[in-house]
């Protein structure tokens, strides 16, 4: 008679609970790995996984390897075929072999785990660190000579970036 864990006092994982649902829906859609789905961010970067989403796995009939559909935006379509080969690399590394031959980008998916509704999250903005009360003598120095205001100050911020960039 196995022993029940008396620090649980009954309780189950979540995770524990919802991984038979999850296996279901993610086998459904051609994902042997349900872990593709649930750890997308991990596997392929916070940067990939802010403009794309795996849709489906498909497998052809004579075709050796499955296909990964990714969802992404118009816009964003152009970079993720640029990275294909790396995506493809990364997914494989997850299955531990060559398991997808070709990644489709697809921008409309009447068939998906969002229904074909894009929803992708924005990276949030990196606040630039203020230049040095040095840095900001040294650009005022070099766009002194300029006498339209506005001209100046954009001429000094160039230069306090230029300026911090090559102290780096």
């Amino acid at each position: 008679m196995a022993r029940r864990n008396t620090t649980t006092y009954g309780f189950a994982k979540t995770s524990g609970l919802l991984n038979a649902q999850i296996r279901k829906a993610s086998e459904s859609r051609g994902f042997a790995q349900s872990r593709l789905l649930t750890h997308w961010e991990e596997i392929v970067g916070a940067d990939v996984a802010a403009i794309a989403r795996p849709v489906e796995v498909s497998y052809g009939r004579k075709a050796f390897g499955a296909t990964l559909t990714l969802l992404t935006t118009g816009a964003n379509a152009p970079l993720l075929e640029m990275q294909k080969e790396q995506l493809r690399d990364k997914v494989n590394a997850l299955y531990g072999y060559n398991a997808i031959a070709r990644i489709r980008i697809t921008q409309t998916a009447s068939t998906g785990f969002a229904e074909g509704r894009v929803a992708f999250g924005h990276a949030q903005k990196v606040e630039k660190p203020e230049p040095s009360p040095e840095i900001k003598a040294e650009a005022h120095q070099v766009a002194g000579d300029i006498h339209d205001d506005g001209l100046r100050q954009a001429l000094e911020r160039l230069a306090g970036n230029v300026i911090s960039k090559s102290r780096r």
